[in-house]
Parts: C-alpha cells; sequence; structure tokens
C-alpha cells in the first residue's frame, strides 16, 4: 500500500512484547496525566505504578501483561504477539 511517498509493508509491522510495553506504559502515563488535570490529583498514583511496574520488570522479569498474552497463547516463542491467538498449523 502507498500512502504518500512512501510504501508500507504491513508485513513489517510485527509488535513484540517489548512494543506492547512500551505502547500499554506510555497510554496508561498519559491517561493517569489527563484524570490527574481534569478529575483529581489522586489519579497521579496510576503513573507512579505504571513507573515502579517497569522498574520492578527489569529486576525480576515478571510483568503482568506480558504473562496475561502467554496465558491466552498469543505470545509465540520468539516474543511476537498474534492478537487472537496463533493459528494451528502456522510455522512461528
Amino acid at each position: 500500500m502507498r500512502i504518500c511517498a512512501y510504501t508500507v509493508n504491513y508485513r513489517s509491522f510485527i509488535m513484540t512484547t517489548h512494543d506492547l510495553i512500551r505502547l500499554l506504559a506510555g497510554a496508561v502515563t498519559l491517561a493517569g496525566v489527563a484524570l490527574t488535570r481534569f478529575v483529581s490529583p489522586w489519579w497521579l498514583l496510576l503513573p507512579a505504578f505504571v513507573g515502579l511496574n517497569l522498574i520492578q520488570s527489569v529486576f525480576t522479569g515478571f510483568c503482568p501483561p506480558t504473562l496475561l498474552l502467554r496465558k491466552l497463547g498469543w505470545v509465540d516463542a520468539h516474543d511476537v504477539i498474534h492478537w487472537g491467538g496463533i493459528r494451528p498449523g502456522t510455522s512461528s
């Protein structure tokens, strides 16, 4: 597909668990800041929790979103996410 002056190859958009974690952390942090601005200062606890969770995952290797995706069967051996699950008969 061609968008503007760039050619987009959809097969090059492979999301790994590391990409998803950064995406989730950024989205939840921005949501927490917006909620702090418009609702209550107590929402600053949400970005603080995200930051602490990222720090602990570095040291322990435990990451709740990755664990959930693995239990759902959406992550292959190479940490590539297959939304909706890995199809039987496909090589991963």
